[in-house]
This record gives C-alpha cells, structure tokens and sequence, in this order.
C-alpha cells in the first residue's frame, strides 16, 4: 500500500468506517464540535470524559476534524478550539433561517400538548406582531393573532421582547407608545413596567394576565439566536377562567422546553 493510500485509510479508520459504527463516530464528532461551541476549548481527556470514549478515541474524533480544518490546537497546549473551516461551512447556510419553518412542527406538538393557542411574535416599531400560531382544539380558543399588531406592555409575548431589548430601544418605544389603557388590568406606570421588565430577564418568563382583552391571560419565553440575542417570543395563551394561574404554573416548564428547541434550531447553544 502506497503512502496515500495508507494516509487516507487511517483518515477513514478515524471517522468510524462503514455501517453502524460510521454512524456512532459522526454523532461523536458532532458532539465533539458542540462540546468546543459550548466551552470555547477542551482538551482530549476532557472530551473524552463528556462523550464517554477512550482518550485515544478521543484524540482520533479530534485528528479527523483538524485534518478538515474544523476544529484547531490552541497555544494553550492540549487544548482544541472550533476553526475556521466551520465558517466555510456556515457561509452557505442562507442569511436569514425562517424562524416560521423551523418552528412550526415544535408550535403544533406544544399546542396539542397543553391544549392552549401558541404563538409566535416579534417586535415591529413599538408593537409585537404574532407571525405564527398553532391552534388548540379546546372548545373556547383564542382568536387567529397572526398578523395583528399588539401593545408590547400588555402581552406576555411583548414583556419578553421589552426586557430583553438594549436600553435605549426599550427608551424611544417608552416613549413613542406610552402605556395606554386597554383593560382595567393593563400596566400603565412606567415604574411598575420597569420592574416587572426586570424580574422577565431574571426568571426568561412573563405572563399577561387580561391586559390586553378581558378575559385572556398569556405566558411567554424568549427563543434567541445563535448569539443568545432574543429574536422572538413563543407565548401560550387562552381564556382566563380556564388558562388561569395554576394552569400557567403547570405548563410552565412544556413552554421553557420549546422555546429552547427553537432557539437550538435557530443556532443558540446555551
């Protein structure tokens, strides 16, 4: 066997082979290069631990994905960092990943789940707007949103939006949209918003309770990007006598779950 050929079957026996255990080895390598996104950089031994491998398994995953110029050693010796082949990979992906797609199926399973309206919304000028909804099929559900322009103070999904946006956007939407009274409940003083802002960033949850209609209550969680940056919100909402505080509590923890899937879809590792 000649010197290349040798090479590239020792480059093959790294990635795993044929069959199954060609399968294992991509997952693994996959791991791998989540493992240096998450961490910025990890040696082989700690690969190794968090995969569950032989050090020596370890250092082969790593030799293959430095020889493709994916991951790199650092000047900290051992260590492996993410390398700029990944940004060759990353640069055919299109602009702007369609937050609607990549999301839709998470909103039906969610809304079959908990049996509530679910939503998604982003922010526009001053106001939320809903771009995609997955219906319940309760009896008595909330009104088709998509589309329609929303007070960001008076919705779940706009908390979200308000807590998570630099200070001085948060400042000029303030003030060109006020806090207008829309039901008996809306918040309407700007120190009571604030901290209420405050406690969303802290605890990534918010919920409406009939702010903005009478009679419907929300709650919503941040989906972010591959940055961390919040791009959006995923909201549960419905009929206050039926979506009230014990039933928010219990759903709780089914809207958190979701708004992680999208956000792992939409690139964030966190």
């Amino acid at each position: 066997m000649s010197n290349g050929e040798q090479e590239k079957a020792t480059t093959r026996g790294a990635r795993g082979g044929e069959g199954a255990g060609g399968v294992q080895s991509v997952d693994r390598a996959i791991t791998v290069l989540e493992i240096l996104a998450r961490e910025g950089h990890a040696g082989v031994s700690e690969v190794a631990a968090e995969i569950g491998v032989h050090k020596s398994t370890a250092f082969r995953l790593l030799a293959a994905l430095e020889e493709r110029d994916l991951v790199e050693q650092n000047t900290d010796r051992g260590k492996y960092q993410l390398a700029f082949g990944i940004l060759r990979l990353a640069s055919s992906i299109p602009t702007r990943i369609d937050l609607v797609r990549q999301a839709q199926p998470l909103l039906d399973e969610l809304a079959a789940k908990i049996d509530e309206t679910i939503n998604i919304a982003v922010v526009r000028d001053q106001y939320a707007v809903n771009v995609q909804q997955a219906m319940a099929t309760a009896t008595v559900v909330s009104q088709n949103w998509v589309g329609q322009l929303t007070a960001l103070h008076a919705t779940a999904s706009g908390k979200i939006l308000l807590a998570h946006m630099p200070e001085a956007q948060l400042e000029a939407i303030l003030q060109k949209a006020g806090l207008p009274k829309l039901t008996p409940n809306t918040i309407t003083a700007r120190k009571t918003l604030l901290a209420q802002l405050a406690e969303v960033r802290e605890t990534g949850f918010a919920t409406a309770h009939e702010e903005l209609e009478a009679g419907l209550n929300a709650s919503a969680v941040p989906i972010r990007d591959h940055t961390g940056a919040v791009i959006a919100a995923v909201s549960a909402s419905g009929p206050a006598f039926r979506f009230d505080d014990a039933e928010i509590k219990r759903t709780a923890d089914a809207l958190r779950d979701t708004g992680a899937q999208i956000s792992h879809r939409m690139g964030w590792l966190g």
